[in-house]
């Protein structure tokens, strides 16, 4: 019960800091889901991107 006290008075009780808790929250999310499909993607795909096949095809000028 005191968590949820301490919940409501430090992000519930005003409306700026819970519309700023909200989008803080939303960013995060967002930044940490698009870094997991990534991550996910990547792995799923390993040696058939540009980036796993790209010194076959491309000299690198010295």
């Amino acid at each position: 019960m005191s968590f949820a006290i301490t919940a409501y008075n430090t992000i519930f009780k005003r409306n700026s800091v819970y519309v700023g808790s909200v989008f803080a929250a939303a960013f995060a999310f967002g930044i940490g889901f698009d870094s997991g499909v990534t991550a996910f993607w990547d792995s799923w795909n390993r040696g058939r991107q540009w980036k796993d096949i790209r010194h076959k095809y491309v000299q690198d000028e010295e």
